[in-house]
């Protein structure tokens, strides 16, 4: 199989799909792969390194997805890349698909093969490509939502793990998984009062197990939610429903009770954000502000950090790549249900239920692959 990694395009991402291991991984089982020029520049990563490894180095995107059997990427294509997109093409990056109905039509008009990282899911529920960059995210919501209440920023000039004698900063987290409890693990050791909303009860009592009470826990309900953000000065929204758009947790009407200067930073912008008020921004222009509350809500927040995040993706995308290119996708999906799961879209059809209920399109249920 030949396979193709081009350069990411959105804002300051730094990341890139493969590493020079995972390259050399493919090549010796007889594959080739073709490597845009620079793609892994942002995450310290040589062409010489590339081309140690096996690799061939190409010019433009256009030989990459050209020539390439399969793409891997870390960003699902934005709207330069669409033309690069052809039929039977299998794409391996993440999709997140539910808030973006233009890019969806485009997949299924295009006849992708789109397998999102974030909706390969094993039987007991984990995500297994989706969790080392919400354990990235999660603990980079604290640095980010730190820094951005400081004064000059426009915050409220708290110090989140305060000094003797004065009140510690107050971080609600909403939604106790990767990220929630990655978001929860620094505010803690920062010294931070914390509090989790989940509505997860067996969740709750395991996080108020390995924080050894250090952390509040809340069952997930409107009152608790309002109740509690009125005391935040950091709001980590990190609510995830596999593949569906996230709900709407904090509304409008709730801003007008928090604290001014008070900060949000909403990870669950991927999937369109848990937070009424929450619209995607940039590393070049992270945030906003509503109400006198500050918005952060970067969708690609890992690329901030892409040396740690390209490692740590390529550490569990890779063994499904391999799966895929050494026997093929029909023989690999049949044979590897958590793989079948992460295909979203396949050759005009869409797969994924909840894809399709947040965008009100029909889906087909059992497809057979060829």
């Amino acid at each position: 199989m030949i396979i193709g990694v081009p350069k990411e395009i959105k804002d300051k991402e730094f990341r890139v799909g493969i590493v020079p291991a995972g390259v050399k991984s493919l090549v010796s089982t007889g594959h080739r792969v073709f490597i845009e020029k620079k793609a892994g520049v942002g995450s310290d990563i040589s062409d010489k390194e590339f081309k140690k490894a096996g690799a061939e180095i190409v010019k433009s995107p256009e030989e990459v997805y050209g020539r390439a059997d399969m793409v891997i990427k870390v960003k699902e294509p934005l709207p330069d890349e669409y033309d690069y997109l052809r039929p039977d093409l299998i794409l391996y990056t993440y999709l997140h698909l539910a808030p973006l109905p233009d890019l969806t039509e485009v997949l299924l008009e295009r006849k992708i093969i789109g397998i999102g990282y974030e909706t390969v899911q094993l039987d007991n529920g984990y995500l297994p490509l989706l969790a080392p960059m919400s354990e990235v995210a999660g603990r980079m919501s604290i640095q980010v939502g730190a820094h951005h209440l400081q004064r000059e920023e426009g915050g409220r000039g708290i110090l989140l793990g305060g000094v003797p004698g004065v009140e510690h900063g107050y971080v609600v987290i909403i939604g106790g998984g990767s990220v929630g409890s990655n978001a929860a693990r620094v505010a803690a050791a920062l010294g931070a009062t914390v509090t989790v909303i989940d509505r997860d009860m067996h969740r709750l009592a395991y996080l108020e197990d390995i924080f050894s009470g250090r952390v509040n826990t809340l069952m997930s309900n409107e009152h608790n939610i309002r109740q509690e953000i009125k005391k935040a000065d950091l709001v980590v929204g990190a609510v995830l429903l596999p593949g569906s758009s996230a709900p709407k947790l904090v509304t409008r009407q709730m801003l007008s009770k928090m604290k001014k200067g008070a900060v949000i930073v909403d990870v669950a912008i991927d999937q369109g954000g848990c937070v009424e008020t929450s619209k995607p921004t940039t590393h070049s222009k992270p945030t906003y502000v509503v109400d006198d509350i500050i918005h952060y809500c970067v969708a690609n927040m890992p690329g901030a950090v892409p040396r740690t995040s390209t490692f740590a993706l390529t550490n569990v995308t890779l063994p499904y790549a391999l799966e895929i290119a050494n026997s093929g996708l029909a023989k690999a999906v049949s044979e590897n249900e958590p793989l079948k799961r992460g295909i979203n879209v396949y050759k005009g059809n869409l797969l994924n239920r909840e894809v399709a209920e947040s965008q009100g399109r029909e889906w087909v249920d059992d497809m057979k692959f060829t």
